[in-house]
């Protein structure tokens, strides 16, 4: 059984897991469509965004993926000058024409976030929502960004709990898919909900930290399938991974088909540059 994340794997994050929009474009939509409780974290971050004020400064949307915090920042703070920052050439692409189709401005750039291309103390605000988990060393992450932001700049951080999607780990345990899911680390080894407080407060004034339950319910085996279809997570027999449809006909001969609930827990943390 592997001992570290795949998630942590920055071959594998820059080829099979953001070398394209396509794999997180079916995570996202097979997860956003069994979705049955939880507020939109975009929305959220915006809101604490606004609370902010950061009025003409810039702001960083860092690992902005396909660009739905992006989105959200742009129509929250319309005088802001946005910044969307990632290391996937594709999605910042998938970014920025997102923005496009609402006639937005978009500066993207794209950058490893353990190096931000910014001089010290350029930005008002900087979020950093769903991605530090990627980091082996996301403090180190943390201090860069604290190097970008002004005195009493703001950082909105976004992540989930350690245990988030645990029903699932123990669905394909039960399959047979790999009886060691349960065991292995997941997307949010490195940066999750129960070590996001003090990681932060090495380099931030810590303000506010808000979490939330967010429940899921996947309608049968094959909605099911589609999702687990786009996680490195397992060690699946040959010929399965990444595919969904494989998945679902091999949890149909397994279990009984029908409903399939999981749920995470979303943290929000907003903190200050002193």
């Amino acid at each position: 059984m592997a001992d570290t994340s795949a998630f942590l794997d920055q071959q594998l994050v820059s080829t099979t897991l953001y070398g394209t929009q396509q794999r997180l474009a079916d995570r996202t939509g097979s997860l956003m469509s069994a979705k049955t409780a939880g507020r939109p974290a975009a929305e959220v971050i915006a809101a604490y965004a606004a609370r902010a004020r950061p009025g003409r400064g810039v702001v960083l949307d860092i690992g902005c993926g396909r660009g739905a915090s992006t989105l959200a920042l742009t129509q929250a703070l319309p005088q802001a000058r946005i910044c969307a920052i990632d290391a996937s050439a594709a999605l910042l692409a998938a970014t920025r024409d997102r923005l496009a189709a609402r006639s937005l401005p978009a500066h993207t750039v794209r950058a490893d976030f353990h190096r931000l291309p910014l001089a010290s103390g350029q930005a008002a605000l900087a979020v950093a929502a769903f991605c530090l988990y990627h980091s082996p060393t996301p403090r180190a992450v943390l201090t860069e960004i604290a190097r970008c932001l002004a005195p009493g700049g703001t950082v909105i951080l976004a992540t989930k709990a350690a245990d988030s999607y645990a029903s699932l780990d123990r669905l394909v345990a039960r399959a047979g898919l790999d009886p060691d899911a349960i065991h292995r680390p997941g997307l949010y080894t490195a940066f999750h909900s129960g070590n996001l407080r003090a990681l932060t407060a090495g380099a931030f004034t810590v303000t506010r930290v808000e979490h939330e339950v967010h429940r899921f319910r996947f309608r049968d085996l094959a909605h099911t399938a589609a999702y687990l279809a786009t996680s490195p997570k397992y060690q699946l027999p040959a010929g399965l991974e990444g595919n969904a449809a494989a998945l679902a006909d091999h949890l149909r001969h397994q279990l009984p088909d029908g409903p399939v609930e999981t749920a995470s827990v979303v943290s929000y943390l907003t903190a200050t540059h002193t």
